[in-house]
């Protein structure tokens, strides 16, 4: 019993890290740009000081895309007829539509109407709204709220930079015995939402320091990014490295919260990502909710994009977007749990472990490999039987660099340990390879 208890105080003590962490973070005014980022990576680093932080001026191009002015904002307010303080950015940084320009005017309700934004079907919550690539500005409220206000003139004011600055992301590289990487994105481009935003780099931040204490076969890179523009950038700046040595990657989003979890497929939904996903969802979150790939929302979309094609999937709770909460000031710190925290980072520990543990095989030959002259073929004498040799030849059938032994022993029918032992025995044999980069391949010809 003394054991279980260390053990529940233990997991107690780490939750609270977890939330407090979350609480830190939360009041934190992020958007694309701005001190916001540069402050949210600022507190991340303290947990994980290897974490390189970059700046990317405005105006780069990426692909399509360009990166666009940095945005800074201190005050903004809406005052009533009476001078009343109606709407406050103080109060909560939703309340002020993101990359909103400067403005300090008086003007009636009629032209005020223009610029506000709420939700007649949730009037208790404030909306989040945001004009990135459009130069505009606006005021989110409870519909509530909205709904009280009278004919007259109104103060409104944004006190707020727009104009050339950079945008700011952070990365990790941990490295591991292997090339090959596991790759963790998430983004810090979200102001006050707790699950669609701050569960995400939470976890990552956690994970990754315990990835980094960990002993790892594979190396792990971390990516911090401003949702899409910060991904498309990383993505024009590492696609060539990215394409040769990542093996499996996982968009890291809602995962705070204690509902079913949800799992989001690659493109083909047939990676070595989305197996491994599948395999540790289903032996511990039998209930997983698994969507089309088609319902794509958050970074998988660019990580899984034209041309590019990553092996990236993702893992959340309540997915975005199916949750009442979602883009709205509800998704707060009372829906996103110490528990719901835990949990999810317990099954993103238990990915890696899998991960680790079952890799994909390759045949380090090309073409069938020649197992007499290695004592691999029953010959007079021999030391291997017939049995064993079609086991052999089947393993190398299904080692393509997309299966591990799991998925070999599914598609073949043999003994799950007997083909971690053969395997074991060709990959010492220089036969098979778990770290098949192309500049690894060679032909056995001695």
């Amino acid at each position: 019993m003394r054991k279980n208890r260390e053990s529940d105080e233990n997991a107690s003590t780490f939750e609270n890290e977890l939330i407090q962490f979350a609480h830190t973070l939360y009041p934190i005014c992020r958007s694309l740009t701005g001190n916001g980022v540069r402050k949210t990576l600022g507190l991340i680093k303290q947990i994980l000081p290897e974490l390189e932080v970059h700046e990317v001026p405005s105006g780069t191009v990426a692909f399509d895309w360009t990166i666009p002015d940095e945005w800074n904002i201190r005050t903004a307010y809406i005052e009533d007829p009476s001078g009343r303080r109606i709407v406050d950015f103080a109060q909560h940084n939703l309340h002020v539509v993101g990359y909103s320009i400067p403005v300090q005017m008086t003007i009636d309700l009629q032209e005020l109407q223009l610029h506000l934004h709420s939700l007649p079907e949730k009037p208790d919550v404030i909306p989040y709204v945001t004009s990135y690539y459009k130069r505009n500005w606006g005021f989110c409220l409870p519909h509530r709220l909205r709904e009280t206000l009278t004919a007259g003139q109104y103060k409104v004011v944004i006190d707020a930079d727009l104009e050339p600055g950079s945008l700011t992301y952070g990365d990790l590289v941990i490295p591991g015995k292997s090339n090959n990487e596991i790759l963790f994105s998430t983004y810090i481009c979200h102001p006050s939402m707790a699950n669609n935003e701050l569960s995400g780099p939470v976890i990552a931040t956690f994970l990754a320091e315990w990835i980094s204490k960990i002993d790892r076969n594979y190396t792990y890179r971390f990516v911090f990014v401003p949702e899409t523009i910060g991904t498309i950038y990383y993505l024009s700046k590492f696609l060539h490295h990215l394409k040769q040595h990542v093996r499996a990657g996982y968009v890291l989003t809602c995962c705070g919260d204690e509902g079913d979890f949800s799992y989001m497929p690659s493109r083909t939904g047939q990676t070595y990502a989305d197996k491994v996903a599948r395999r540790v969802l289903s032996k511990n979150a039998p209930n997983f909710i698994e969507y089309s790939f088609l319902q794509r929302g958050s970074d998988e979309r660019q990580y899984c994009s034209p041309l590019v094609d990553l092996p990236v999937a993702s893992i959340m709770r309540s997915k975005y977007h199916e949750y009442p909460e979602y883009h709205t000031s509800a998704d707060d710190l009372n829906f996103v749990t110490a528990n719901g925290l835990r949990t999810s980072l317990d099954l993103y520990k238990e990915l890696v472990r899998t991960l680790e543990h079952y890799r994909p095989l390759s045949s380090a030959i090309v073409g069938e490999p020649q197992l007499g002259r290695r004592g691999l073929y029953p010959v007079t004498g021999g030391q291997i039987d017939q049995k064993s040799v079609a086991t052999i030849l089947d393993l190398f059938a299904y080692a393509d660099g997309t299966n591990d032994v799991v998925d070999i022993a599914n598609a073949t029918g043999h003994d799950l340990s007997t083909l971690e032992t053969l395997s074991e025995t060709l990959i010492t044999r220089g036969l098979l390879t778990t770290d098949f980069s192309l500049d690894k391949l060679h032909l056995m010809n001695d």
